[in-house]
């Protein structure tokens, strides 16, 4: 599909031309997984893939939605005095949250609007869906409206949608990616501070290779929260001994000194991923920095074990595309990415192994799992934005 396309679906819909387009990434993390809301470091950065909406001003307070991703669900429409979370709505709540979000801050929505939507990320596979929802919204608002948000407060907002709206006890990473992102950059991110910085990833030679294990992955349904309130009760205990507000702040030396104040081993395992994670994360920005790629994709394996082995969110499917992807000739490195229980792997391979890759994993995956996975070629691409009214899908 492509804007065209989208253009025409609109006018399908509403009897009229958009006047506007907007634009919101996906993203995917290179590094630095469930350290987000350990107060730790991440490394994502933003793709190409994402979620398009195209929107026109109405002149009462009606708000109408349509994705053509839910054909099903049809226009979902609600006025603007009526944004409470209601179930029925189904994907429409994410939208509806920013915008109540949006007054809720002080700034004015003077009328309603129409809006067709069309993704391209694969629903449920972890490469944060729901947050390039929530950022194509908070874009269309002020794009429309002709309101100034500075994007730090949108991302903000979009992680309320999240916590308070939805219910998902996330971090800020998957907002901050797709709010920030920048074409062939990562962006190491302090989840704990918001500082950041950009680092330029040159693959000239490589191509990164999402690998989607196809069994969908319901981050509200998940043992994510109860991940989240394992690091919390390690935190407690090893706040008996030392001023510390997260894990993040931690050194590896100083988790192995201080470790045993943690009774639980399952607890502490916990703890020790969340720690050395973050530790990888920003090894992992002086390797990119230097031009040491290889030594970066041994990063992203030592960050895959961790997460299999102490922190347990991969699974059968993840471990299998992941340890497939590590047998292939020309892989740099290979891990999930995403929360985990399902959703994606990434790989960096070698320009010249890339169809051969696609190709055996994907054997050894059906051999192994039953059904298959499915592939794509990412590149890293900007944040969310407005975009001319014909571009290209």
């Amino acid at each position: 599909m492509n804007i065209t396309t989208l253009n025409k679906t609109f006018l399908d819909l509403y009897q009229a031309l958009p006047r506007q387009a907007f634009f919101a990434p996906g993203r995917i993390n290179l590094i630095g997984e469930h350290t987000d809301y350990n107060g730790g470091h991440v490394f994502p950065c933003a793709i190409t893939y994402g979620t398009y909406a195209v929107a026109r001003k109405r002149e009462d307070k009606l708000i109408r939605l349509y994705s053509v991703n839910f054909p099903d669900q049809g226009i979902i429409e609600f006025n603007i005095s009526q944004l409470d979370y209601n179930k029925e709505d189904n994907w429409a709540n994410y939208p509806k949250g920013m915008i109540r979000y949006i007054l809720e801050a002080g700034y004015e929505i003077p009328s309603g609007f129409e809006c067709a939507i069309y993704g391209n990320i694969p629903n449920g596979a972890g490469l944060s869906s729901s947050a390039s929802i929530e950022l194509v919204t908070g874009v269309l608002v002020a794009g429309l409206f002709g309101i100034e948000i500075p994007r730090v407060e949108l991302i903000k907002l979009g992680k309320k949608v999240e916590n308070e709206f939805i219910g998902v006890n996330s971090g800020i990473m998957d907002q901050f990616a797709v709010g920030m992102g920048m074409k062939d950059a990562g962006i190491l991110l302090d989840c704990q501070t918001l500082k950041y910085e950009y680092a330029p990833i040159q693959l000239e030679n490589h191509k990164i290779i999402i690998m989607n294990t196809n069994k969908r992955r319901e981050l509200a349904d998940s043992k994510y929260n109860e991940r989240r309130s394992e690091c919390e009760a390690a935190l407690a205990q090893l706040q008996r001994k030392l001023p510390i507000e997260a894990l993040g702040q931690l050194s590896e030396e100083e988790f192995a000194q201080f470790q045993s104040l943690i009774t639980n081993e399952t607890v502490r395992k916990r703890a020790k991923h969340a720690v050395y994670e973050n530790a990888r994360t920003l090894q992992a920005l002086e390797k990119l920095k230097a031009g040491n790629l290889a030594a970066f994709g041994q990063l992203m394996n030592q960050s895959h074990i961790s997460l299999r082995d102490d922190y347990e969110v991969t699974g059968l499917e993840l471990d299998s595309l992941v340890e497939a992807a590590w047998n292939q000739p020309g892989v740099i490195g290979a891990r999930m990415t995403g929360a985990g229980f399902g959703g994606c792997a990434i790989a960096i391979v070698e320009n010249d192994a890339v169809d051969s890759f696609i190709a055996n994993v994907g054997a050894a995956y059906l051999a192994k799992i039953g059904y298959e996975a499915a592939f794509y070629v990412a590149s890293i691409g900007d944040g969310a934005k407005e975009i001319e009214i014909e571009e290209t899908v």
